[in-house]
């Protein structure tokens, strides 16, 4: 009998390890291209201009800062960098106070049909609302201003946070909501104190995937914003003339646009593997 146990035992460690080695495996398959990417974006920003002309690929060279130079000498990179702050915490701010009540009652009421609505909006192409927004803010006076930028981005940012915080609020048990509302707590307090507790790892998923997509955008960027309000997306298309590119200040400008992406993502990594995990996003 001690021997039958001990077997199980082993084979159950076995399969474990098994177990283990393909999830690492796995994972190691998915992340290595995109380590890959990142490396080399990284290491041609750092070679001087006789490796990027190279016609052979240099494993071996002297790194420099010349390009990093370029891109903060020859454009008004600080500047670009706040306009995409701006605009993209701005847009995400105003998409969470009318998204989450919006996802909240979709969620509560079960209306998917609305939800559907909401996340096509999302799907189609952005070149469909630009024409209309650049018309609509001519006729204004918007066009270079950050409220332009900002109201288009939300065509991006709110429905995003809409259709991953619906996920959420159906987790939230309905009987707490209930007994909330037996206490005397209105639907507004009960959404406010109860609900949204319970849910800031979906808040904090969201949030920054809402942020990053903003942080990419390009197209709104390119017509509405105008000397006083580009983003950075453009600033690095700058770096592209007709007949040149000059693809060392481009990497230069592309890791510079990554950094704050990544130091926001490892403030708030913990609430982002919390909300993934609840299984916010679904299908």
């Amino acid at each position: 009998m001690a021997e039958q146990l001990s077997l199980r035992t082993r084979k159950r460690v076995v399969r474990k390890a098994f177990r283990a080695s393909g999830f690492y495996a796995l994972l190691g398959v998915i992340l290595v291209p995109f380590a890959f990417v990142f490396w080399y974006m990284v290491s041609t920003s750092l070679k001087p201009a006789e490796a990027l002309i190279s016609p052979t690929f240099r494993w071996t060279f002297e790194p420099t800062l010349a390009n990093y130079r370029q891109v903060f000498e020859q454009t008004d990179f600080i500047s670009f960098m706040f306009n995409s702050l701006l605009v993209g915490f701005g847009s995400v701010v105003i998409s969470l106070v009318f998204g989450l009540p919006a996802a909240f009652a979709i969620a509560r009421f079960n209306a998917p049909r609305l939800g559907v609505i909401i996340l096509s909006s999302r799907v189609t192409p952005g070149i469909t609302f630009l024409i209309p927004l650049f018309i609509i803010f001519s006729q204004i006076g918007w066009i270079d201003t950050y409220q332009a930028l900002i109201v288009a981005h939300l065509l991006i940012t709110l429905p995003m946070v809409i259709w991953l915080m619906i996920g959420f609020f159906e987790d939230v048990p309905q009987e707490m909501i209930d007994s909330a509302r037996v206490d005397g707590a209105s639907i507004t307090v009960t959404f406010l104190r109860i609900v949204l507790p319970m849910t800031k790892g979906g808040i904090a998923a969201s949030s920054i995937l809402a942020f990053i997509f903003s942080w990419n955008h390009f197209m709104f960027s390119v017509i509405l914003a105008g000397r006083h309000t580009r983003t950075l997306p453009v600033a690095v298309f700058e770096f592209m003339a007709y007949g040149q590119i000059n693809w060392g200040a481009i990497a230069a400008a592309a890791t510079v646009m990554t950094l704050p992406v990544i130091i926001i993502a490892l403030f708030v990594q913990r609430h982002i593997v919390e909300g993934l995990a609840g299984g916010a996003i679904k299908g």
